[in-house]
């Protein structure tokens, strides 16, 4: 709190107080002009006054809502004491007035543009009223973002304030000042984009991200040994604590050590405690496990294993037998036949001692491993390859803990949650939430060997009482078809990635089940995840507003530390934000390049912000909206044709919503009068170039987006992820002229 609008007495205490709660760390503050100023912050806390006032080297006079006031005698003496001024709908005049005097009088004033404490732990809707102040006062705006109070006991983490024990003592808080804007120039638009920069900026000073995530996760094990882990369902039924995890991964890992040289490890199991522990294990050994995806093609494996110089593969004997065609190498090892053969249980008994009565940074040392990973490579996962070759996406221990720490900071992944996990670990987000988050964080995982088995599924989640769910819309429809309500009780939570929800599907679990599904969206190249919807928090104060946590066809708000712009995907310029166009991020979480590749590395950037490839847009209140891939989109006679809405106009006039799997695909093929021509291919006999052109211009769509050739296969190609194989389906359609 300021000297100047607080009295010493208090002032003095509270600083005391918050320094032994908070280490705080300031970059940008020489930025501050020397004049009045209007600063405008991220809300996160009924502390963030304490810490921004800490931060900045004079005194600041904050604004804060009116309700408050009129709710507390606390906050009516806070107010008093440290001369904040009241705001409300019913004062807006008196107070815009009030803070143009002080703006005027050379003073910094503080506002929260949000008007809420966030309960999202995102950044909401910027509000314009500092526009006409800034204005009216003839001064600069500057931004200010501060990161890490989310979680501490003042935030609505956990969906209450108080009433909870912090994550981290001290908890560290980073503030990032930004430039100066000028007042004519300052917007919310503007605005907005400067905070997320900054919040980029500020989430990237956390320290634990410089860690070694293996240190972390063994650490976080020994935290509690008793605690059940893994429900590995792939063969019967097995329970894993915390503690045999620790085991059986620092037995295995000492003996790859010894035993084997390259820096990389293959590993070709399916989700399971056998997955959970091979990976640990090597990246305990201080190697780098790669998840090889076993339904890829035989030419798409070997050139995965000569990439990354693999000649030892971690398996099981079970594993190799149903995947017969995999290019499997000389040393390719049974992981129970290694465990044993390293010790067994008699050589983890000293390490299941060691992780109830050790402290738990003593076990990590035992290990040897480092206390520093941050750039250094932590996992190696190959592309879908869905349109193209498959590429090597070298992750490092910074990306991995940095995603793990942005979904830690929504509601979407809690601790007590009980994930099922059925995505194969060779896709990222079953690699990162599947195999690494829920070690990090404490959740329980239930594991199914196959995203496809929709029985099987269906039981784990009634059996096990699962409350989270993960899926591909493509994986989720058969189970939400097949599965009674009182099999889906216990489940909260079902988010949806990999491709665009169907609003059918969406109705779906809503009518039948009274369950919204969050959609997400991520690349391997983002760890994967970068957006996700996220239930609307509830309103627990006299004074709380609704706030939003979700938005229909949306893939939500980016996650914390994520910055993000829309280009012209032409010229590459920046658009607004509100504008289509395509979509590039920046973050913590985002890969540093492909592996040994630096042609297809530099291609992915612009400028440092790596190209997704995606054409989107967002709404006001920082919802970004997927419109399509950019590959998918055609230009013809000048006019940019998107694959997939002509697909949905397609699916809605022919009443085939709801088909199982996809059951029309629309390829762009060069055409040498247009440039460009789209190639239907379809799995329905009633789908003919007659009847696409009958219905398509009965709806009003226009001729350039109606194929003039169409083609019936038996299938449509699908990625053992779930996602639509682009490569295989386009050669089909090739095929077709």
């Amino acid at each position: 709190m300021s000297a100047q609008y607080a009295p010493w007495i208090i002032a003095a205490p509270v600083r005391l107080i918050a320094r032994c709660l908070y280490r705080i760390r300031t970059i940008g503050a020489e930025r501050l002009p020397e004049g009045g100023a209007l600063l405008l912050a991220n809300h996160l806390s009924y502390v963030d006054v304490v810490v921004l006032q800490m931060a900045c080297p004079r005194p600041i006079r904050f604004v804060g809502h009116e309700a408050l006031q009129k709710a507390s005698w606390f906050f009516r003496l806070v107010f008093r004491l440290t001369g904040t001024i009241p705001v409300s709908s019913d004062n807006a005049l008196s107070t815009t007035r009030r803070v143009t005097e002080c703006l005027r009088r050379g003073e910094y004033v503080l506002i929260f543009p949000e008007g809420a404490i966030s309960r999202t732990g995102q950044l909401m809707q910027i509000q314009r009223g500092f526009e006409l102040m800034a204005r009216k006062a003839g001064v600069p705006v500057v931004p200010v973002f501060h990161d890490g109070l989310w979680g501490s006991v003042f935030s609505f983490s956990g969906h209450r304030y108080i009433l909870k024990w912090p994550r981290v003592m001290p908890t560290p808080v980073a503030v990032a000042w930004g430039d100066p804007i000028p007042p004519e120039s300052a917007d919310a638009a503007t605005v907005r984009r400067a905070l997320l920069d900054l919040g980029k900026v500020a989430f990237e000073m956390r320290p634990h991200l410089r860690r070694h995530l293996g240190r972390e996760v063994v650490r976080a094990l020994c935290k509690r040994p008793w605690r059940l882990e893994v429900i590995d369902r792939v063969v019967g039924r097995r329970e894993v604590t915390a503690a045999q995890l620790v085991a059986a991964a620092a037995v295995l890992a000492r003996h790859l050590r010894r035993t084997v040289a390259e820096p990389r490890v293959g590993i070709v199991l399916p989700p399971g405690a056998g997955a959970t522990i091979a990976n640990l294990a090597v990246l305990v050994a201080g190697k780098t496990p790669v998840n090889l995806n076993f339904t890829a093609g035989r030419a798409a494996l070997e050139a995965s294993l000569r990439t990354a110089g693999i000649r030892t593969v971690l398996s099981a004997d079970a594993v190799r037998g149903k995947v017969a065609d995999f290019p499997w190498p000389d040393d390719t090892r049974d992981l129970a036949a290694t465990i044993k053969e390293a010790g067994g249980k008699r050589a983890m008994l000293p390490w299941l001692i060691a992780a109830w009565v050790l402290p738990n940074q003593w076990t990590a040392t035992l290990l040897r491993l480092p206390k520093v990973g941050d750039q250094a490579e932590a996992g190696l996962l190959f592309t879908s390859g869905s349109s193209g070759e498959p590429k090597g996406v070298v992750l490092s221990h910074r990306n991995l803990l940095s995603n793990c720490w942005q979904i830690s900071s929504l509601s979407i992944l809690p601790a007590d949650a009980r994930i099922l996990a059925c995505l194969p670990v060779f896709h990222s987000f079953g690699f990162t939430v599947g195999i690494w988050y829920p070690m990090l964080r404490g959740c329980q995982v239930v594991t199914v060997p196959s995203p496809l088995d929709t029985r099987k599924i269906i039981d784990a989640i009634r059996e096990e009482e699962c409350t989270v769910w993960v899926a591909a819309p493509t994986f989720a429809r058969p189970v939400l078809r097949k599965a009674t309500p009182a099999d889906l009780r216990t489940l909260d939570i079902l988010v949806t990635g990999a491709e665009k929800l169907p609003e059918d599907l969406a109705q779906l679990s809503r009518e039948k089940f009274h369950l919204e599904i969050m959609q997400g969206y991520g690349l391997t190249e983002t760890t994967p995840v970068a957006g996700v919807n996220q239930p609307d928090p509830p309103i627990v104060t006299e004074t709380g507003d609704a706030q939003v946590g979700q938005r229909a066809g949306s893939i939500g708000r980016l996650l914390p530390g994520i910055a993000a712009r829309v280009l012209d995907p032409d010229t590459m310029e920046p658009k607004p934000e509100t504008e289509t166009g395509l979509i590039v991020l920046c973050g913590p979480n985002i890969f540093s390049g492909y592996l040994h590749s630096p042609e297809k590395t530099s291609a992915a950037f612009h400028e440092g912000w790596f190209i997704t490839g995606d054409l989107g847009r967002f709404d006001e209140d920082g919802f970004l909206f997927i419109e399509g891939r950019l590959s998918r989109f055609s230009k013809i006679g000048g006019e940019m044709v998107p694959h997939g809405t002509v697909e949905q106009k397609i699916v809605e006039t022919f009443g085939l919503e709801g088909a199982d799997g996809y059951v029309v695909f629309v390829a762009g093929l060069p055409d040498p009068a247009k440039g460009e021509q789209l190639v239907l291919i379809t799995t329905r006999d009633e789908v003919t170039v007659d009847s696409v052109r009958e219905k398509l211009s009965a709806a009003g769509v226009t001729n350039l987006w109606i194929p003039k050739v169409v083609k019936k296969v038996d299938a449509i190609p699908v990625l053992g992820t779930g996602k639509l194989d682009l490569k295989a389906a386009k050669q089909l359609a090739t095929e077709a002229l």
